[in-house]
């Protein structure tokens, strides 16, 4: 689906003076995430790789894990009154056999642009039990320099922020530093879940020897699906929530925040620095 932006027209106040104009800004429509068959969450979006947003999405709640646990991912036709195709609602087909939990099947949840998951009825509903426990053996090491030069990469990567100017970008990188894929979306959230869900397509779960680069701040949810995607280290250019931090913590996650040229702070998972490096240099 092409639908990224959209020309709207726009006043513009530039030192008093008024002209008019139109602007580009990016797409936002809601998804509707259907498991086979079942409306299970609807999540506000921007248009493309809808289907690897969905695959992402269910590995994050737990339901799928392997590139054989999905079976197809169609786009409903009928979605609206009159039967019209609206590319609006997907529909996820699960390879028989594959274990649905429970949690998935009991809520019908609404997801936004914003703040991802809302309605969780607990904590413990959200510390989805990971098929993949990060498993960096040996552990990924990665120099202080390398996370430095990386938000600099996401941003000149990212297309549609160029044009729009409202987009979040998510980035896989290789421990050496090497882009293996990004993704933008209005939803920092959306963005993850696209980058893991071309992963499951691709058959490349776990991600155990790569970096996850945010946009923003490292939510809660952020952290979480980093964990369900085996990555060992998420960076983020803004702060961490203290949840991020506590479930780093508790299942070895590396997590760095406010990375903005050579500064960062250092979370959890410390071990996977080369800190002694970084002292060095300073010396």
């Amino acid at each position: 689906m092409g639908r990224v932006t959209e020309r709207r027209k726009v006043i513009r106040i530039r030192d008093g003076a008024l002209s008019s104009r139109p602007d580009t800004l990016v797409t936002e429509e809601p998804l509707e995430i259907r498991l086979n068959g079942k409306p299970l969450a609807i999540t506000m979006r921007t248009p493309g790789d809808d289907f690897a947003l969905a695959a992402g999405f269910l590995v994050s709640e737990g339901v799928l894990a392997r590139h054989s646990d999905l079976q197809n991912i169609v786009y409903c036709a009928g979605a609206t009154a009159d039967g019209s195709n609206t590319y609006n609602v997907v529909d996820v087909t699960t390879t028989p056999g594959v274990p649905i939990p429970d949690i998935t099947l009991e809520r019908n949840v609404y997801t936004t642009s914003s703040c991802g998951l809302c309605g969780k009825a607990s904590l413990d509903a959200v510390r989805t039990t990971t098929r993949w426990p990060i498993n960096d053996t040996p552990p990924v090491r990665v120099e202080p320099e390398l996370l430095a030069g990386l938000p600099d990469r996401l941003r000149a990567a990212q297309r549609v922020f160029d044009r729009t100017g409202g987009l979040h970008a998510a980035a896989l990188f290789t421990e050496h530093g090497e882009l293996l894929d990004i993704r933008e979306d209005v939803g920092r959230h959306n963005a993850v879940d696209k980058l893991i869900g071309r992963a499951l397509q691709n058959n490349n779960l776990p991600l155990s020897r790569t970096l996850l680069l945010v946009s923003g701040r490292a939510s809660f949810e952020l952290a979480q699906k980093a964990v369900m995607a085996g990555i060992p280290v998420l960076a983020a250019v803004s702060a961490p929530s203290s949840l991020a931090v506590d479930l780093a913590t508790e299942t070895g996650l590396t997590l760095v925040g406010f990375l903005r040229g050579h500064n960062m702070n250092v979370y959890a998972g410390e071990h996977r620095l080369a800190l002694e490096t970084a002292t060095a240099a300073q010396s």
